[in-house]
């Protein structure tokens, strides 16, 4: 009974994923109980020390005395991540959406571009300000305009006095979306009864900075009955996946799936390998590993992100993969046939949303641009998963993926050839005992690509190397105490050279560590929940650097310090 107990508060919580995948909503989690709940998402936090949580900044942090446990109020959510920065001068802003999210009802609504600004932009940046009190789980959700999906999100799990955070995105690459009229939906899909009394208050707005724009897509595109027609003229196409696994599911944490025949709770065939793939017409595009998000309900304690939420779990970041070696074949003005899917999902399974736009610019100088793909070379996908039983269980896991594609079009500024490499391994030691009252995980995934345009003048090649850690233990003890001790990385490198010599480079570190404990099949006065949190986010490259660090304890913010 304890692992059912475990492995629901794992779920973190009823997600939106059912909605998202056609399905219809799961219930809550039947065995966790409504006091200890905790969200899921991924959303980055607008604004400096005095920004970046909006109302949250409010309360200060307090090296003070912290509460000997949780009480019915906390810290209201913030993240160290850097501010979106914004360009002076003058500025419009749109209301996109507000809404109450009470079930799984979507807001829909419409959009018209601002007055006064124009039709082009330097920058536009979305934020979302939303609140919530009462018991609640966290839950997934996304915002669409015209069809394109411009950002997704998850929730916190709120104070019975109830809590307000923020949002910002930049989402100036969707420009081309925001000049007519559209149609707007966002859902965050809810339950509201009398146990889960959390009602979702949002709002959100677009603010446009008028201004010499940036080198933004023509053309953005979503997917029609699961087919792709570019213009004719395209010179460059990229895909943007935002994929999620999620919805209460075992896919919600599918890094600690085993394969049989392993004593776990969650299985799947091939083991916890993840990969996410694209495919046109058939043929194998773009691989990447997907994000190991954290909601913030997850690894069975919500009192780990209270304040303080996992990277990403506000602001999920769509996956990338760069088509443009496929644009002399999407340029016939005919419909390919465009798919995503995650290898390793069993067969039947849900869990997984992946939805897709694709970034398209024009050569403005041609009505049609031709070329052909000329370099596909795949390697072989290793995945193995390795039981080994005994006092403690362990399931040993390595996988990886190589693919390089190439191709050229012939533009009007003459012939570009773009070649794409991308390189995948995820190496992960899983162990747990007979009941599952000791589950362990240490894992790493890389994702390593790079991207080489050579055209008019000397090539450029732009490197992006990412690293996804995540080192964590639940202990259950004989008096029912479970202990959750976690660190997860999101690290990136980013470097760009022309003719060999790096011309820009960046380098991120987010890093969250967290320590929480609480007492199981007790009253919620009873619990006596404690909890310690940090994050420290660093930032450095060619624009400068951000380095934030924050510490909470039980619900109160303790640590705000910024180095740079």
């Amino acid at each position: 009974m304890k692992r059912r107990i475990v492995m629901s508060m794992l779920a973190g919580a009823t997600l939106l994923a059912s909605t998202l995948l056609g399905a219809s909503p799961a219930p809550a989690a039947e065995s966790a109980e409504p006091a200890a709940e905790s969200a899921e998402p991924s959303v980055e936090f607008a604004g400096s020390a005095a920004e970046s949580a909006g109302p949250a900044a409010e309360k200060a942090a307090q090296p003070a005395d912290v509460p000997a446990e949780f009480g019915t109020d906390w810290h209201d959510p913030v993240t160290a991540a850097p501010p979106v920065t914004r360009p002076s001068g003058k500025s419009c802003q749109v209301t996109v959406a507000e809404a109450q999210f009470r079930d799984f009802t979507p807001y829909k609504g419409t959009y018209s571009p601002p007055d006064g600004c124009g039709d082009r932009w330097s920058k536009v940046v979305l934020r979302m300000d939303g609140k919530v009190k009462g018991r609640q789980y966290d839950r997934l959700g996304y915002l669409h305009i015209g069809g394109v999906e411009i950002f997704r999100t998850s929730t916190p799990e709120p104070s019975p006095d109830g809590i307000e955070w923020s949002v910002e995105k930049d989402v100036t690459r969707y420009s081309d979306t925001f000049r007519g009229d559209r149609d707007v939906e966002m859902l965050i899909g809810n339950v509201v009864d009398d146990t889960y009394t959390g009602v979702i208050d949002v709002k959100v707005t677009l603010t446009f900075y008028a201004g010499r724009p940036a080198d933004n897509p023509d053309r953005v595109l979503t997917l029609r009955d699961g087919t792709l027609t570019t213009p004719r003229n395209s010179e460059r196409i990229v895909a943007e996946v935002y994929a999620t696994g999620s919805g209460g599911g075992c896919e919600e944490f599918w890094y600690l799936a085993a394969p049989d025949p392993a004593p776990y709770s969650c299985k799947a065939a091939g083991g916890p390998y993840r990969e996410v793939q694209i495919e046109v017409d058939g043929q194998l595009a773009g691989i990447a590993a997907p994000f190991p998000h954290v909601w913030t309900g997850g690894w069975s304690n919500p009192f780990l992100w209270y304040v303080i939420p996992g990277p990403r779990a506000f602001d999920v970041k769509p996956i990338e993969y760069d088509l443009t070696p496929f644009a002399g074949l999407l340029n016939d003005g005919r419909p390919h046939r465009v798919e995503v899917s995650v290898v390793g999902v069993p067969e039947g399974q849900s869990g997984w949303s992946a939805p897709v736009n694709v970034l398209v610019w024009q050569d403005a100088e041609r009505a049609h641009v031709t070329g052909n793909l000329t370099v596909h070379r795949t390697g072989d996908l290793a995945n193995s998963s390795t039981y080994t039983p005994g006092s403690e269980h362990r399931v040993d896991t390595r996988g990886g993926h190589r693919l390089t594609v190439a191709g050229y079009v012939d533009t009007s500024h003459g012939r570009v050839t773009t070649t794409v490499r991308r390189s995948l391994a995820n190496d992960s030691a899983h162990r747990w005992t007979d009941g599952e009252n000791l589950d362990a995980l240490d894992a790493t995934w890389t994702d390593d690509r790079s991207v080489t345009v050579d055209g008019r003048g000397p090539a450029r090649t732009t490197r992006t190397q990412l690293t996804y850690t995540m080192d964590g233990s639940i202990v259950i003890g004989a008096d029912d105490r479970l202990r959750t001790v976690l660190t997860l990385g999101d690290r990136a490198s980013v470097v760009t050279t022309r003719d060999g010599r790096r011309t820009h480079w960046s380098r991120v570190d987010d890093t969250y560590t967290g320590d929480a404990a609480w007492t199981l099949n007790v009253p919620r006065d009873q619990r006596r929940a404690v909890g310690t949190t940090s994050e420290r986010y660093r930032a450095y490259g060619s624009d400068g650097c951000h380095d934030r660090s924050l510490t909470s304890v039980q619900g109160v913010l303790t640590e705000d310090r910024i180095r740079c």
